[in-house]
């Protein structure tokens, strides 16, 4: 698939989960934050997910997307969705390329509390029923799970 492009998939009736899937790949650089929104937000509407999950799931999308700009050296980072209305739940997964020869992602000097940035991950936890992250060859798998409809708490 080319950089940029989406791909949805549908599984086939009797799929494991009896899902509905999304991919896209996105240039790592910082207009690619507002298309990874735009991208959630579109292709789960299209999965007739509530509303408020799919801002949600931009929200997250958005935060998992940023950490890949900021802690990586990815030339592209890739995005999955699946929808699975049978466990109630929408997962998302995006993946990096790594943090390149030098390590990383490395800390940042101590902040203060008034600043706008370096909670993204507390904010994923939140919002989230479940969330991690794993290796994933030389890069960075985080994936969170949302509950599909808003009347579900998250834990």
């Amino acid at each position: 698939m080319a950089l940029g492009k989406t791909q949805t998939v549908q599984s086939p009736a009797g799929a494991p989960f009896g899902d509905r899937r999304c991919r896209f790949e996105l240039a790592a650089r910082p207009d690619s934050v507002a298309r990874a929104r735009r991208l959630t937000r579109e292709h789960l509407s299209g999965f007739a997910v509530c509303p408020d999950t799919c801002d949600t799931a931009a929200l997250v999308v958005s935060e998992l997307v940023t950490n890949a700009l900021v802690h990586t050296v990815s030339r592209q980072i890739v995005c999955d969705l699946t929808d699975d209305p049978a466990a109630g739940h929408v997962r998302i997964v995006v993946r990096d390329e790594g943090p390149g020869q030098n390590g990383g992602p490395h800390p940042h000097p101590a902040r203060s509390g008034d600043e706008d940035h370096g909670r993204g991950l507390l904010l994923v936890s939140a919002v989230s029923s479940a969330w991690g992250a794993q290796e994933d060859g030389l890069g960075l798998m985080v994936w969170a799970e949302l509950p599909r409809s808003a009347g579900s708490a998250a834990a």
